[in-house]
């Protein structure tokens, strides 16, 4: 890699992710990939005032990250965090609003270090960042926080809303290939609507499209993992697209430390320590996400009928305030109670070090949300999914899951699916099934995580660098060679 120090300036890199606990994360982790990879550079991340709380929660003194705060004037919402659905959309546009802010910042920045930053590196939401690049003198690279399928897919059915075209329950997706179809039904319903003038789209259309501008795209995966995905991203963009992801779910250690955990973790260790080894089963949606009453007492009467041991973490069902006291009531009656005595579950509210159970020994498969940071974190400890997509790109990345890598098997789709106990006593005895299907599974997502491991690696000689790893360093590589050759020019 082209080392900072062969350049006599800063080396300034502004990190700007959008406004939701799921991409703060990942923005998080790529600043201290970069920061580890080499320490001339400096990281500034940029956002509102409630989303820095969170990242100061996550962060030391040893990391040396920058934070910069962006004044933002709807101070009751500046994170897809508690919000309705039906709210996000009003956030969304109202985020457009930071790009003054954010100019201002660049411009502050120019004038302390006498010369713009290396790169802006924007989320996929924010591409209104390659205006303010362009006209400061700086570059902007585009980071998806999602996987490269997940990312592909909902890039194209925003840009083409191909399933208006057709009557048909299924349909091709523009970049895909033909096996790779689409089921509308499983869409989510704003997606389903969506006719190009609605909210949704009015924003997530020019939005994507500034960002297909950008000099470039980091994509938060492993290259080895998503072979079709990566393939299908590169053809469609006609950009280097660097896969850099990986690291931080290889840790044992959450990312948002400021969550109370409402189970004393020696208690839960203890208790996952007495289990049998890929026995237990993880339920967690994800911290934005629930299910509803009728769906979470079916769940429930599934787990118990299992009998076998599960870590549940539950928030109040659809229609409640999902961060308010969770009520026994949306449980079948005794429940708690009989999981209790029999030693064969435990029901966490609100939240639980999710790392630590995926990478226990015990623990055989993830009844997941299938958002992209539970997948890496899940896959990179060998633990196969049951798919419950719930919105966002969740259901493109559960199809992945099934076609592409083998690692998963589908309960259900949507918020609004019926789920019956007989279905999720089918799909559990599917995946815990060591010699079936489950077996598979897990056969194939032990091998994702060595590719996961392997793509983060160094040896020791520093002369074998993993395939994530090479790719941050010929990312900086490129933006450093195109900075120095403007500068010449």
């Amino acid at each position: 890699m082209a080392t900072p120090t062969a350049l006599h300036h800063p080396h300034h890199i502004v990190l700007l992710p959008f406004l939701a606990h799921g991409h703060l994360s990942p923005f998080l982790a790529l600043a201290r990939q970069i920061k580890h990879t080499s320490k001339a550079f400096t990281i500034t991340i940029a956002t509102t005032a409630l989303n820095l709380k969170y990242l100061h929660q996550s962060t030391d003194h040893g990391d040396d990250i920058l934070f910069a705060e962006l004044p933002f004037s709807h101070h009751d919402r500046q994170s897809t965090e508690n919000l309705a659905i039906s709210k996000i959309p009003d956030l969304c546009h109202e985020s457009l609003s930071l790009q003054s802010p954010f100019r201002q910042l660049i411009r502050d920045i120019i004038a302390k270090d006498g010369l713009p930053p290396l790169c802006i590196i924007s989320d996929v939401f924010f591409g209104w960042a390659i205006d303010v690049a362009n006209s400061l003198g700086t570059l902007n690279f585009t980071f998806t926080t999602g996987g490269a399928y997940g990312t592909m897919a909902y890039i194209s059915l925003w840009l083409h809303l191909p399933h208006r075209q057709t009557d048909s329950s299924d349909f091709a997706l523009p970049g895909f290939p033909e096996r790779c179809r689409f089921c509308r039904g499983k869409l989510n319903s704003y997606l389903r609507s969506a006719d190009g003038d609605d909210p949704w789209s009015r924003f997530m259309q020019p939005q994507i499209s500034l960002s297909l501008k950008s000099h470039g795209w980091l994509c938060n995966t492993v290259e080895e993992i998503e072979p079709l995905g990566i393939k299908l991203l590169r053809d469609y963009i006609h950009r280097p697209v660097w896969s850099i992801g990986g690291s931080s779910s290889l840790s044992k250690k959450n990312t948002y430390t400021g969550k109370e955990v409402n189970i004393c973790s020696n208690k839960l260790e203890k208790w996952l320590d007495e289990q049998e080894p890929g026995s237990v089963i993880y339920v967690s949606f994800g911290s934005q996400n629930t299910i509803g009453s009728s769906q979470m007492i079916e769940l429930a009467k599934g787990l118990e009928r299992s009998r076998k041991p599960f870590v549940w973490v539950v928030r109040p069902p659809l229609g409640y305030n999902i961060k308010g006291e969770f009520r026994s009531e949306w449980l079948p009656k005794g429940f708690e109670q009989r999981m209790t005595e029999a030693k064969q579950g435990l029901v966490v509210r609100d939240w639980a070090p999710q790392l630590k159970i995926l990478s226990h020994k015990s623990t055989g498969v993830f009844v997941s949300h299938c958002g992209w940071n539970s997948i890496m974190e899940s896959l990179s400890h060998g633990v196969p999914i049951v798919g419950w997509p719930l919105g966002a790109e969740q259901v493109y990345n559960s199809k992945m899951l099934r076609e592409e890598m083998g690692v998963s098997v589908e309960l259900a789709s949507g918020v609004d699916s019926i789920v019956y106990e007989e279905e999720v006593l089918k799909v559990i005895d599917i995946a815990m099934d060591g010699n079936g299907k489950g077996g598979e599974m897990r056969k194939n997502a032990s091998l994702i995580k060595e590719q996961i491991i392997d793509a983060n690696n160094i040896r020791e000689d520093g002369k074998v660098r993993g395939s994530s790893v090479k790719a941050l360093e010929d990312f900086l590589t490129h933006v450093l060679t195109m900075t120095s050759k403007e500068e010449i020019q």
